[in-house]
């Protein structure tokens, strides 16, 4: 099968690039809440990090999903937690990761 069209052959290879899953963008045009404040009691163990809660987009509205302790795949990473960046007409959700 050959691909004549450059535009739909660079969508086929956004669609199967290795880890494309994780290329979803979600855009809700309505603002966030304010970030719910937690209090995640001791660390459970050394060198644990807790991953701070979130809003969720879920069937048209925001759902909070709490924080908790995780440990870390690897020495020194450091959690960046998810978070909505503004956009032009709305926001977009950027998930957490390690860095």
């Amino acid at each position: 099968m050959s691909i004549k069209n450059p535009i739909i052959a660079c969508l086929f290879a956004i669609v199967l690039m290795p880890g494309s899953a994780n290329a979803v963008r979600i855009f809700v045009n309505i603002a966030p809440p304010p970030v719910v404040v937690e209090h995640p009691g001791p660390m459970p163990h050394p060198g644990w990090v807790w991953e701070g809660g979130y809003w969720r987009w879920h069937d048209g509205r925001y759902i909070w999903v709490p924080g908790h302790w995780v440990h870390p795949p690897r020495v020194g990473a450091v959690w960046v937690p998810p978070h909505w960046d503004p956009a032009p007409g709305g926001w977009v959700f950027v998930p957490g990761h390690w860095a």
